[in-house]
């Protein structure tokens, strides 16, 4: 405690912050990379909004439609200041990263690739970070090739540098990989990238609710991320991208909203950000994200980082002891950051999840939309536990308890 017996935040229970904890009492939840709960805060400001605001935004002159312009448009202003974007003409609202992805693709990709071009993509990316790539080569007839990690998941400057060529237009990466918890050096990248006259896009779905990013320092050219991954609703995502590069690409999707002229023959689009959100906006979305963010901010990234850090060596130490799991990327704790894949030993993922779920423990199993890295590794899937500042000592005890068991009520000795 501190003086005046104000508790220090980093010892606080945080599940009470969260409705789900009051629901299911004896829940582990940790399949955070996938998802995370939601804050009573979020939830509220969402159902404010549609108790109170709720309106077509941008184009009425009504008192409730000016209330969810503003709604709308005070949550971009916190996505920039949050990712300390330099203009909120640079935050784009989506349904999440991987469309964010996909419109970077589909608009500068087809308006700046062309045949004989190459974009670069680790070998651990998600697939909504491979994917448009490679429908990009594949319509351009650019050359898709990968930069390949070190068995602890590690890409280095130098591998960069060597695999970096004149015709390579693109390279795309993770900030923080969802298999290995790995933090990329983003900004070391970047300007190896820009040396070489090369654009860098990131992705930061697994990063932005557990360490600050700061896009300017970074010196990326794209982010994207999703709301749902750090606490707020599914459904909204955000797009990051430099000013004169969004000026210049052309829209993603046509209609409504995104205009500024039609006639019969032609028309002239509105300008940034809105030019890329087409049709009747996700205004509850945007509000729940905003809500988190200052969620995020109350709570404080150092408490974040120092109680998911601890909780991953908590568990790391203990599941390195055991003969029979194999935990994929670095043999350290610190490298893993709240994300930590394995296997056991004549067990299926899908059943040791199974196992799991009989204890109230929630895990992932399968490849995590990552089946090239887990081909390169030479593994067919693995199971997965993700940590949330929310998570305690007694979750990871409980995952521990249940992980020994596992073999045994499998069947194998």
């Amino acid at each position: 405690m501190l003086s005046g017996g104000v508790m220090r935040m980093s010892n606080r229970d945080f599940k009470q912050d969260f409705a789900v904890f009051d629901a299911y009492k004896e829940l582990v939840y940790l399949d955070n990379s996938a998802t995370t709960q939601k804050p009573r805060q979020v939830i509220e400001a969402i159902q404010k909004y549609y108790f109170e605001q709720n309106a077509n935004p941008l184009r009425g002159l009504y008192d409730l439609s000016v209330m969810a312009t503003e709604a709308y448009e005070n949550a971009r202003k916190s996505v920039k200041d949050f990712i300390g974007a330099e203009s909120t003409r640079e935050i784009v609202f989506t349904r999440n990263a991987t469309e964010s992805l996909n419109l970077i693709s589909y608009s500068y990709g087809r308006a700046n690739i062309k045949s004989g071009d190459e974009i670069l993509v680790t070998i651990s990316e998600h697939h909504s970070n491979l994917l448009p790539w490679q429908d990009l080569a594949r319509q351009t007839g650019a050359v898709l090739r990968f930069l390949e990690c070190d068995g602890s998941g590690a890409y280095t400057e130098e591998q960069l540098k060597q695999a970096l060529t004149s015709k390579t237009k693109l390279f795309a990466i993770a900030q923080v990989s969802n298999i290995f918890g790995r933090i990329n050096p983003i900004k070391e990248f970047a300007e190896i990238c820009h040396a070489n006259g090369t654009l860098i896009v990131c992705d930061a779905a697994q990063s932005v609710a557990h360490t600050p990013v700061n896009v300017r320092d970074l010196g990326v050219d794209f982010l994207a991320f999703s709301g749902h991954k750090m606490y707020a609703p599914m459904g909204i995502g955000v797009l990051y991208g430099r000013e004169e590069l969004l000026e210049k690409m052309p829209p993603f999707l046509y209609g409504g909203e995104m205009i500024e002229l039609v006639t019969r023959e032609n028309a002239t689009y509105a300008e940034l950000p809105h030019k890329f959100e087409a049709g009747t906006v996700n205004v509850g979305g945007a509000v729940g994200l905003h809500a988190a963010i200052e969620y995020i901010r109350k709570i404080g990234f150092e408490t974040i980082m120092s109680r998911e850090d601890e909780l991953t060596e908590r568990a790391f130490e203990k599941m390195k002891s055991l003969p029979y799991v194999h935990i994929l990327g670095s043999d350290k704790a610190k490298d893993h950051h709240g994300i930590i894949s394995f296997t056991i030993d004549g067990v299926h993922p899908h059943d040791a999840a199974a196992v799991f779920d009989a204890d109230g423990i929630d895990i992932r199993a399968g490849h995590h939309c990552a089946q090239p890295l887990h081909k390169y590794l030479g593994v067919q899937s693995s199971a997965r536990m993700s940590l949330a500042f929310y998570n305690d000592e007694t979750d990871v005890d409980r995952f521990l308890q249940t992980l020994e068991t596992v073999r045994g009520r499998m069947g194998i000795g």
